[in-house]
C-alpha cells in the first residue's frame, strides 16, 4: 500500500522525460534498452519503468520534436526502432537543468518545512501525554 501512496515518490512520472533525454543523449538506444538504463538511475531504485509507458513518453517526445527514430535492421531477429536525441531535445534538456535545479532548491524548502513541523508535532505529543500523565 505505501508504494501506490505518493509519499512513497513512485508517482515522478514527469521527471521520466529528462530522464530519457539524458540517456539518449549520451547514446541512440531502443526502447528496451532506454527502460533498462533508467532502471539504474536513482530515482527508478533499480526497478525497471514500464516499457509501454517510455515508449509512449518517447512517441509523445518524438511528436514534439525532441528525438527522432529509425527502424534498424537486425542480423538476427526483427528490426528494431532506435530513438536519438535532437537539437531540439537538448536545449529541453538544458531547460530541465534550470527546472531541476529550482525544483531541488524548493523541495529542500519544503523538506526542511516538513522536518519541523513533524519535529513540532512530536514534541507536542510528549507534552500531551506528559500532561496526561500528570493529571491521573
Amino acid at each position: 500500500m505505501a508504494r501506490q501512496c505518493p509519499c512513497s515518490g513512485g508517482t515522478l512520472d514527469k521527471l521520466v522525460h529528462p530522464a530519457i533525454l539524458i540517456v539518449l543523449s549520451r547514446e541512440s538506444l531502443h526502447g528496451y534498452e532506454i527502460a533498462t538504463l533508467l532502471a539504474k538511475m536513482p530515482m527508478f531504485r533499480g526497478r525497471r519503468p514500464d516499457t509501454t509507458g517510455v515508449y509512449r513518453c518517447l512517441g509523445q517526445m518524438e511528436k514534439r520534436g525532441y528525438v527522432a527514430s529509425a527502424w534498424v535492421k537486425s542480423e538476427n531477429g526483427p528490426g528494431k526502432r532506435v530513438f536519438s536525441v535532437t537539437a531540439k531535445g537538448r536545449g529541453c534538456l538544458a531547460r530541465w537543468v534550470q527546472t531541476l535545479g529550482e525544483y531541488r532548491e524548493t523541495i529542500g524548502l519544503l523538506l526542511e518545512d516538513a522536518r519541523q513541523t513533524v519535529a513540532a508535532s512530536r514534541r507536542g505529543k510528549r507534552a500531551r501525554a506528559t500532561r496526561r500523565a500528570r493529571l491521573r
